[in-house]
């Protein structure tokens, strides 16, 4: 008996067919962009590079006990040959990579893969001392020098440290007890420093643990700092998140910071040296950045401040169990300016004060410091903030003979918490206005209507850091290394082999 042919079962088998080829297809996909992405992959840059490695081309062990600084060092000495030929990037895998300090190259990118992490050494002997800033005159934890940064590149062109974020841990716990016990013989080093530099990108990664500072640019320029998570406990010394001194031209944003002292710290020297070294920070954007900072600020200004701080930008800010939303910090002795600050658009949850200025911060870097030195404290702008679970709105604080001035607060509301001051306010030595802000200010911030509820008002043109783009750039391994290039790095090798001997 002949059945009839159903025209239909050619396509139901078509359609089995297709659906397993897909299936097949995507699963080779999904194997092929797992093994891919050591090999190749993209990622945002303000610039793109020609040559690139992996740390394991140079030996890297990433297994968290063997150290890798001489591998670090030699791999970035190796890709310096590309400077003036489209620049390298030198790509850290998965992996716990312990190292000691090392120096990094113009032109250059530093990528860490999301399962990476440098391990910062615990042995002082991988850490080289080098002299204080001269804007400082010594170092910050003692006299004289201190402890190199783990990242450190100074005098440097076109910088990109960045990753799918990967981790660097300062393993700072160390260098936190030496410290509260006063056995540090130089200062603790930070995560990340670049010195004198132009074009700087830092983003996209997770910093934890810090000995002491995250990041620090410092007496340079163009700058973007974007996407980190730092965490540290709320508890250690000096663990400052992002510290922009002597710097023009930079840009924060879209960070996430626990930090054990204040956020972000805007600085430029210190009493008498900043004074001579006379390098402002200036043209500084700070957006979307989250804090948590129970014993200091989310935003902080100085307290070293001596060569000036101007044009700062700061919006979109939230402030959880901080002690204050935006401080300023300052002494007789400092000299310098604070000037020209405009903060907006900052929500406050659980805090000591919403805002605190202080002119008797004192902390010199020695006794030689100048007491005719004052500060210059004037056009401080905030504006559409709400603030809930504050002890004490503000304290504002300038010093007798020399009080801060052109201060704006407008539309501003605090919600006290139920222990809070009974005076929400407490201002001495300052000058200014005020506009729509609850509880209704000190009489040295006169409420001055509705009408007047857009006063402090922020800038609206752009600060020229906004028009350095990121780009994508892509990733591909070079692997195994050419005859050229491994005759060099084995050269390279002996040469450190001899100068060990």
């Amino acid at each position: 008996m002949e059945f009839p042919r159903s025209p239909r079962i050619p396509q139901v088998i078509h359609i089995v067919l297709l659906i397993f080829a897909t299936i097949l297809l995507q699963s080779r996909n999904v194997r092929g962009r797992h093994v891919d992405h050591l090999n190749y992959f993209e990622y945002g840059a303000i610039t793109c590079r020609a040559h690139s490695a992996s740390l394991t081309d140079f030996g890297g062990v990433g297994d968290g006990i063997t150290s890798n600084s001489k591998v670090f060092q030699a791999a970035i000495d190796h890709l310096s040959q590309y400077e003036s030929d489209g620049g390298s990037m030198l790509f850290v895998p998965p992996g716990k990579w312990l190292t000691g300090s090392f120096n990094i190259t113009s032109h250059f990118t530093l990528y860490l893969h999301k399962d990476a992490v440098l391990l910062a050494s615990q042995d002082e002997n991988e850490w080289a001392v080098i002299d204080p800033l001269p804007s400082y005159g010594r170092g910050r934890d003692t006299e004289g020098g201190r402890y190199i940064s783990l990242i450190f590149g100074t005098n440097l062109t076109d910088v990109v440290i960045t990753g799918d974020n990967g981790t660097i841990d300062g393993q700072g716990a160390s260098w936190w007890d030496k410290f509260h016990k006063g056995e540090l013989q130089y200062t603790r080093p930070y995560l990340i420093e670049i010195m004198y530099s132009d074009n700087i990108q830092i983003s996209n990664l997770t910093l934890v643990n810090s000995p002491s500072w995250n990041v620090h640019p410092v007496y340079s320029s163009n700058i973007i700092v974007q996407g980190l998570t730092i965490i540290a406990p709320v508890t250690s010394p000096n663990t400052d998140g992002i510290n922009p001194d002597s710097c023009l031209n930079t840009r924060i944003e879209d960070c996430y910071i626990v930090s054990g002292d204040d956020c972000v710290a805007v600085k430029s020297g210190w009493d008498e040296y900043g004074i001579a070294f006379g390098m402002p920070t200036k043209q500084l954007v700070i957006r979307r950045l989250t804090c948590i900072s129970p014993f200091s600020a989310v935003i902080a200004l100085g307290s070293e401040m001596s060569g000036g701080i101007q044009d700062v930008r700061a919006e979109d800010i939230l402030a959880i169990n901080s002690e204050s939303g935006v401080r300023i910090k300052t002494a007789i002795g400092r000299g310098g300016y604070v000037k020209d600050i405009y903060v907006r658009g900052m929500t406050m949850k659980t805090m000591k004060w919403a805002f605190w200025m202080t002119g008797d911060y004192g902390s010199h870097a020695d006794n030689n410091y100048d007491p005719n030195a004052l500060p210059v404290i004037q056009n401080i702008n905030y504006r559409d903030m709400i603030a809930e679970n504050v002890t004490m709105a503000a304290r504002l604080e300038g010093i007798s003979g020399d009080p801060f001035t052109g201060i704006c607060i407008s539309n501003v509301t605090i919600e006290l918490a139920k222990q809070a001051k009974k005076v929400p306010w407490n201002c001495t030595n300052i000058e200014g206005i005020s506009s729509g802000v609850v509880p209704l200010p000190c009489d040295q911030l006169p409420e001055h209507g509705s009408e007047y509820i857009s006063a402090c008002n922020f800038p609206t043109d752009s600060l020229p850091i906004d028009n350095l783009d990121v780009q994508i750039c892509s990733y591909r391994r070079k692997y195994p290394l050419d005859s050229a290039d491994k005759q060099l790095l084995t050269t390279m090798n002996n040469d450190e082999l001899m100068g060990d001997q």
